[in-house]
């Protein structure tokens, strides 16, 4: 199955009121997230990985802080998005919190942990994108920072974090890139 992105998905993020720069991202992570996907030998919901992608970043037409998942997830539901869509703006913060680690950032009490391939493909490629498009880490191409992904993650704190929210990266890291043909 393929899926390509949707011009009326795109105008349904300009009309809730995401910025240009925010839907650019979006787009960025949409087309990584496929790109990656495409490479995998797993069986996924491909549309799932391209919207979920898109949409990741809803709640950023109202705030960019961390609570900017959870109010995503809603608008996402007053938009008539999925459930499966909008689980994963709801859980895509940190790569998906334990019930512990929403409490200690003050979102509401559940397991926002990433269940599905797709939404940990998302996750991945939303990181991989802050790396490609930052111009805080000095790469030649994509396929650069696939490769130093962990190392990355290790040595810039902007993009790991904190050590739990690390170690969740880089289980996804090889994750997805032991499912990846060869």
């Amino acid at each position: 199955m393929t899926y390509t992105i949707q011009a009326s998905d795109i105008e349904l993020l300009r009309k809730a009121g995401v910025s240009e720069d925010d839907i650019k991202h979006s787009i960025k992570v949409a087309e990584k997230a496929l790109e990656i996907a495409g490479r995998m030998d797993a069986k996924l919901d491909i549309e799932l990985v391209g919207r979920g992608a898109l949409f990741h970043d809803l709640g950023k037409a109202q705030t960019h802080d961390i609570e900017h998942g959870k109010i995503g997830a809603e608008m996402g539901k007053k938009l008539g998005l999925s459930d499966p869509i909008t689980n994963i703006m709801e859980k895509h913060i940190r790569g998906g919190l334990t019930e512990a680690e929403a409490v200690e950032l003050g979102l509401p009490v559940k397991d926002y942990t990433l269940g599905r391939l797709e939404e940990r493909i998302i996750i991945y490629a939303d990181r991989l994108v802050d790396i490609i498009t930052d111009g805080i880490v000095k790469i030649s191409s994509e396929a650069e920072a696939e490769d130093r992904f962990e190392e990355i993650l290790k040595t810039y704190p902007k993009y790991g974090k904190n050590e739990i929210t690390l170690k969740r990266y880089l289980g996804y890291d090889r994750e997805i890139k032991g499912l990846i043909k060869k």
